[in-house]
Formats: structure tokens, sequence, C-alpha cells
């Protein structure tokens, strides 16, 4: 996590009553994916999130008032191999997967334009090798 004293912003959807946290709903259309040529898009506009300033002020609170903010992300992921199959039997899982490259571009914006954070796709790298595929697990993997 690095040294909290440094950051500024946390931009994210918070803790519901029930305890969930950073987790809502996404919009239809909002995933297309065809794990059979090994592509897939994840995409959100201006999905409403808070800026609580930093990770222990959402937790805790007690710190500066979080603002109203937006955020927009598209997640792109492109065959990059063949497609290849995987039992698992030790953790229970079995799939298909098509080994992809992944690029992602986020903007992150309070609601009043006095701060945006935009991504650089041109400086990312992918780390492991990410991938398209279906999965079968728990119940589903005998």
């Amino acid at each position: 996590m690095g040294d909290p004293t440094h950051q500024h912003h946390d931009w994210e959807p918070g803790i519901a009553e029930s305890g969930l946290f950073w987790t809502i709903p996404i919009g239809n259309g909002a995933i297309d994916a065809d794990p059979d040529r090994g592509t897939a898009r994840f995409r959100g506009q201006a999905v409403k999130v808070t800026d609580y300033h930093d990770f222990f002020n959402a937790v805790l609170g007690g710190g500066p008032a979080p603002l109203p903010a937006r955020v927009n992300y598209d997640v792109r992921w492109a065959a990059a191999g063949t497609k290849q199959s995987v039992r698992d039997a030790t953790f229970g899982f079995m799939g298909d997967y098509v080994p992809a490259s992944a690029t992602v571009t986020f903007e992150a914006m309070d609601d009043h334009g006095s701060v945006v954070y935009r991504s650089d796709p041109a400086a990312q790298t992918n780390v492991g090798q990410p991938a398209v595929g279906t999965e079968r697990n728990g119940v589903f993997f005998h």
C-alpha cells in the first residue's frame, strides 16, 4: 500500500450498511466477452463513486469530508495465444483460457471538476498472463 500519508484521493463506492465494500452493480452492456476468441471488454461511464481522500478516511471516517465523484474505465483483453485447457483438482477448478494482453483506460474526477486523474495506457505492462475464458469451480467442478 505504501505510505498512506502521501495519498490524496481514494475513489471508490464505499461500504454498504451490510458490510459489503467496494462493490456496486454494473449496467447492462458493461461486459462483452468472447471466450472462444480470447477477447473481452469491461467498461463504465460516469460511474458514481466517492472521493474519500484516503483509505483510512474511507474505512474509519473522521478525515476530510468525502466528495461526490465519478469514474470512467475501459478494460480490454485481446487474444495473444492459443486456447489452453487447465484442470486443477487440488484447488478444484477447470477451464479453457486464451492468453491475452490487457489494457486499462481509467479516469476519475470529483463532481466539481477540481481534481481529474487519467491513466496512461501507453505506460502499462501485463504482469503474469492475463487470459479470457470459461471456468468451472466449487460444486460445478466435477
